[in-house]
């Protein structure tokens, strides 16, 4: 029926609104576990290996976690990073295969089943070895099992029905190559050198195994008489008197200047006594003076650096034992910044300690001083036999606490009357990031790899070798190629035994009397076939002949009972993941191919896994495992602290993901600055949630309005100017996030993708084409072009967005495309064309973005003082001063662009009280109301309304929308 003059129609059915069952509310923590059944139920991870077969790879290596304990926020963090790699490379047409892996040797894990056996009153050491590896083994998988649950909750798609593990026997069997590859290079040796050991676990540690924490120190200056200086002594400082039995030098600056000085006045009780002579670096005396409590001293003479060569010192305990001279040598690492300006040698208990003893052995031996390092600590942290007078005497306890060590030695100092000055320093020390007890450095036999042993030729060293392959890599953030190869240059050997029992053996024999390694291929082959066959538990199931056989003979040859460094372990994952699975097995640039592999782990790895895998790879294949390294920062608070139980500001991802779900601790991640450190709280994951809206709320919209598309597209050519613009406009996002994902900027490409979409898009087009959208007929093509972008737009977000937020890119894709297998994962990113890019019309219509602003800016005055409610109630005049602007205004209808009813530019001079904003210049606004009525359908206000006789109370616009809306309804106009 036609409306008439007397009756009012509802027109709200006969409108374009926006139909969708998309819910505003997400309820992700609902909805994300329905979305992981169905991806489990159509084989996901299948149907992505299956479709992007024969492509280049692009393979994230995982760097194994540890299998012990929940997941921490590092550690979702570290995980969503590699999905959004490892998803956005898939969708960019790569194949990019993730398999995950876990960290499962090695002493946290034995630590945890000795704890069970302690609280039971057992000796783990009285439980056969086999027993106890396999309560380990038990204990890591049930680890296993929780934490990839716990990573699949996060949206992290991966092989996690056939992960990798370092304990598997085929892990296991590749590990023991590995190490016998080095052994057979000559890279392997047995050596004595101080290395950091821990008491509480009874095993040397590496340096990857260390953190700094406070600690409280004694320490004292210490006289060394030299007789040849008329009994003048040489003071040194030392933080640990404990080390002193294990002196055997001291070592000087010849860049320092150094003076004799004799101590004039003191208490009558001092330790430094008035006579005394005391050899000190200048620039340190006074120092030393106000700490020894003198009250007068005097400068007796200066004393060269060259008068100190070849001197020799009395050792300040020689009455218990220490009778052999303590010569003075010369040191770069000795300064004057701290301390005396020389420094108590210890070779049996530091690296520099024992690297200047080394140099010096040939000369000292050469001047019949004895340069045989002593082992004066024992496993237990007890001095041995080597430190007459305190044999038996604890220096760490195995509770990890200070013993009477250090009490002893100061009391046998003051007895011989050595003694300067005492007291107590707080700084940070090295203790075990395990046991949080502090390590001791002790000469012990251990195993090591060579850094600079020639490998295949001169100059073909270990180091020489990771130096090389670190220029080759490429890194992100670039300073981590300075930070690591920092760490190469300077590191000594690798100390890769361990003497513990969970994890994979140095699976080597050595001759009983020579000391060389058995290197024969018939014996490193029953090796691996049996690791192969029964895991590394073989290697402790006898004494070793199953492995010898027949060729050699355990009368001869000794079988090494210590176990591999952890890192050993995980740094040889590329050699049985890369290297043996036939889903990855890159081809690399550097072997000949195009396959890339990318390593993302925390900045700590550096010195950790990204470290070992290099030299692991490099003493092996004489290259990096990688092609490229990723690393992140590591989480804070909100207030930048380190988390603690203690501080109670731990924020764990269970709750986030059980409050807000998963997709919102990802929009965390991907919205951060993940380079440096990361801070997380309440208040930042409120500001992920209110973006998440938002972003919501726009892609609701685009569903709600393409229920209305047929799929029938307008050409480019035949669209309107601003629907060629909102194409423009995509493609310079869709570049921009394309960019952002190929350098890791994950936080960049969600901005320019977010901001896209909330202010070009929700605020801008969409603002401005919902009067097309919802009133135009259905033949228009205004409307049909809009739709055409509507669904481009769609198309290209909703895949760029599917690697940051897994869950809503699938919930959103899916309530467009609705299918019992299909997934938004399984598409290609649909990219915008780059034929859509158009300069002129960019800036045109930028152009035209800054004159409505200040149109709508004009409008919210009017609107906030009540002088109009809808937008449609104005017809403001916009005065445009610049000609060239107000020719850019031509054509375009202002008034559709600024939603109003009406709107006209003019040249004129505006008044005083004109609207402006201080950033548009030329442009300012007189608000006006519309002229006319308003149109019951389309709400503007218009003299056109009642044109149509047939409908008058809306305009001849809507009254062909109407007709074409009835026709199709068989209904008469």
């Amino acid at each position: 029926m036609p409306a008439d003059a007397t009756t009012t129609r509802d027109y709200s059915e006969t409108l374009f609104l926006p139909q969708t069952d998309f819910p505003m509310r997400a309820g992700l923590p609902q909805r994300e576990p329905e979305f992981l059944e169905r991806w489990a139920k159509i084989g996901l991870y299948e149907k992505l290996r299956s479709s992007s077969a024969g492509r280049k790879k692009y393979v994230l290596h995982d760097g194994p976690p540890y299998a012990n304990g929940h997941l921490h926020i590092g550690h979702a963090l570290n995980k969503v990073l590699k999905d959004v790699v490892v998803r956005s490379r898939q969708m960019a047409g790569f194949d990019s295969n993730y398999v995950p892996g876990w960290d499962c040797h090695g002493l946290p894990i034995e630590w945890k089943v000795e704890e069970g056996y302690r609280a039971k009153g057992l000796n783990k050491d009285e439980v056969p070895v086999n027993e106890f590896r396999k309560e380990c083994r038990d204990y890591a998988a049930n680890w296993i099992s929780v934490q990839s649950d716990e990573f699949q909750r996060l949206g992290v798609t991966g092989d996690w029905a056939d992960p990798y593990t370092t304990m598997k026997f085929s892990a296991e069997a590749q590990i023991a190559r590995e190490i016998m590859a080095f052994a057979r290079s000559g890279q392997l040796y047995r050596g004595s050198k101080p290395v950091m050991w821990s008491v509480v676990e009874k095993t040397a540690l590496a340096e990857a195994e260390i953190e700094y924490a406070e600690f409280l120190s004694d320490t004292v200056f210490v006289a060394f008489p030299i007789a040849a200086l008329g009994g003048a002594s040489v003071v040194i400082w030392t933080t640990t008197p404990w080390t002193l039995p294990g002196n055997r030098a001291v070592a000087y600056s010849p860049k320092i200047s150094y003076g004799l000085y004799e101590v004039t006045e003191a208490p009558e009780d001092n330790w430094a006594k008035v006579g005394a002579k005391y050899l000190l670096a200048d620039a340190l005396a006074e120092g030393v003076f106000k700490a020894a409590k003198v009250t007068g001293f005097t400068k007796v003479q200066s004393v060269a650096a060259a008068e100190l060569e070849g001197l020799t010192a009395a050792h300040p305990l020689a009455h218990l034992g220490y009778d052999f001279p303590v010569p003075l040598l010369p040191g770069d690492h000795v300064t004057d910044d701290a301390g005396t300006g020389f420094v108590h040698t210890a070779p049996s208990h530091g690296r520099e300690d024992f690297d200047l003893w080394m140099d010096h052995k040939a000369a000292l031996d050469a001047r019949g001083i004895s340069s045989r390092i002593p082992y004066t600590v024992d496993a237990d942290g007890r001095y041995t036999k080597d430190a007459p007078g305190f044999e038996g005497r604890v220096v760490i306890t195995d509770k990890g606490e200070k013993g009477d060590a250090n009490g002893a030695v100061i009391e046998a100092l003051v007895a011989a009357g050595r003694l300067v000055a005492r007291g107590k320093l707080r700084h940070q020390y090295p203790h075990s990031w395990r046991s949080k007890k502090p390590v001791i450095f002790r000469n012990t036999p251990q195993w090591f790899i060579h850094m600079d042993h020639d490998i295949a030729g001169p100059a073909d060293t270990l180091r020489n070798r990771a130096l090389k392959a670190i220029d080759d890599t490429t890194f992100f953030p670039a300073q981590g190629r300075n930070r690591i190869r920092g760490m190469i240059e300077g590191r000594p050997d690798w100390v890769v035994s361990r003497q513990r029992a969970w994890g994979v053996p140095i699976c080597v024999f050595f001759h009983k009397q020579t000391g060389e390694l058995l290197a024969d291929d018939r014996v490193d082959a029953r090796i691996a076939e049996a690791f192969e066959a029964d895991g590394a538990d073989a290697w402790f199931a006898d004494d070793g002949r199953r492995f010898l056989g027949d060729d050699f003979s355990l009368e001869t040859y000794e079988k090494v009972a210590d176990i591999l460094d952890v890192w050993f372990d995980s740094g040889s994952t590329h050699a049985y993941v890369l290297d043996r699975r036939p889903d990855l097995s890159p081809k690399r640039v550097v072997d000949g191919g195009e396959d890339q592999v990318l390593y993302l782990e925390g900045s700590d790895q550096h010195r950790g896994w990204f470290h070992s895998s290099l030299l692991e790879s490099c003493g092996t294949r004489g290259r990096a495992p990688y092609d490229a390294i990723l690393t992140h920062g590591f989480v804070l608070d909100e207030q930048g602290r380190k988390m603690s139980k203690s501080l109670g500001n731990v924020v764990a991802p269970q709750d986030i993901i059980k409050q807000s779900g998963a997709d919102i601790l990802r929009l965390w991640v991907v919205t951060s600055d993940y380079e440096d450190d990361l801070r997380i709280g309440q208040e930042i994951l409120k500001t992920a949630t209110d973006a998440y809206r938002k972003l919501r709320n726009t892609l609701r919209w685009m569903l709600g309005a393409l229920a209305h598309f047929d799929g029938q597209a307008v050409d480019y050519d035949d669209m309107p100017e601003l629907e060629r613009y909102m194409l423009h406009r995509l493609a310079q996002v869709d570049a921009e996030i394309g960019r952002a994902y190929e350098v890791f900027d994950f936080k960049r490409g969600f901005a320019s993708l977010f901001t896209f979409l909330t202010n070009d898009l929700s605020a801008f087009y969409f603002d401005v084409r919902k009067d097309a959208l919802y009133c135009d007929p259905a033949s228009s093509v205004t409307r049909r072009a809009c739709l055409t972008v509507v669904d481009r737009l769609f198309r290209t977000l909703v895949t760029r967005l599917a690697p940051l937020l897994a869950f809503t890119a699938e919930e959103t894709w899916l309530s467009r495309f609705p299918s019992e297998d299909g997934s938004v994962h399984l598409e290609p990113f649909a990219l915008a064309e780059g034929a859509w890019l158009d300069e002129a019309l960019g800036e045109k219509w930028e152009k035209v973005r800054r004159v409505r602003r200040v149109v709508t800016g004009a409008l919210e005055v009017e609107r906030a003082a009540k002088r109009i409610g809808s937008s449609l109630e104005a017809a403001p005049v916009v005065h445009v001063s610049d000609p060239e602007l107000r020719a850019t205004l031509q054509g375009v209808d202002l008034a559709e662009v600024a939603i109003t009813s009406a709107i006209s530019v003019s040249p004129d001079e505006p008044p005083e009280d004109a609207f402006r904003l201080p950033d548009v210049a030329g442009v300012a606004v007189v608000p006006a109301r519309a002229e006319g009525q308003k149109c019951a359908r389309s709400w503007r206000v218009t003299p056109e309304v009642g044109a149509d006789p047939q409908f008058p109370d809306i305009t001849p616009r809507d009254a062909k929308a109407m007709r074409e809306w009835l026709a199709a309804r068989g209904e008469a106009t």
